[in-house]
């Protein structure tokens, strides 16, 4: 299976969109696995829309892919490649997602009166309540995943899909994910 390079912006927007969705999902997961199995708090859907995602998850790969993507297709020796960029990518994907989740808490306050994930009031080190050091942490270790393992993966999986299985996928999922959008919209006015 070979890497997906799009040669057209009509590609990219669906490779993007794909892998948007990709990470949104992987990231509600890992959300709720981090409720029922790590906390142990029960079930809780994890996400702002009815779907099972977390669209955050998709706009920080997504950010992470446009901020670092330079860096994954740089050539270098072994010193570049298993000590400099992880530890470029660590860093720049830990000070990246924190941004996002500061900006989203924001955001999210301002739209609805509050941001719907706990807060890091307990944490050692915080700032407002909304972002702490230790998730800043493991956003860096997410991101080197998403980045050095699941990116790769996932390319190969778009790359396998014909043309025209690709568009229709992407046509089909961004009518349901706009369908999504519009009625959690419509039921919080409720």
């Amino acid at each position: 299976m070979r890497r997906f390079e799009p040669e057209t912006r009509a590609e990219a927007l669906q490779a993007l969109f794909l892998y948007f969705l990709l990470y949104s999902v992987i990231g509600w997961i890992y959300e709720v696995f981090l409720e029922v199995v790590v906390y142990r708090w029960g079930y809780a859907d994890r996400g702002v829309l009815l779907g099972p995602y977390c669209p955050v998850y998709g706009v920080g790969a997504l950010t992470f892919l446009l901020c670092f993507g330079w860096l994954l297709k740089k050539q270098g020796g072994p010193l570049f490649r298993w000590v400099l960029r992880p530890l470029a990518l660590f860093v720049g994907c830990m000070v990246v997602a924190t941004a996002i989740e500061l900006a989203t808490s924001y955001i999210l306050e301002a739209l609805t009166g509050s941001w719907p994930w706990q807060t890091y009031v307990d944490y050692g080190i915080n700032f407002q309540g909304r972002i702490a050091l230790s998730p800043s942490i493991r956003f860096g270790l997410g991101g080197l995943l998403f980045l050095l393992v699941l990116q790769p993966l996932f390319e190969r999986l778009v790359g396998a899909m014909s043309p025209k299985f690709r568009l229709g996928a992407f046509r089909v999922l961004a009518v349901l994910f706009v369908l999504d959008i519009a009625a959690t919209v419509v039921l919080s006015l409720r």
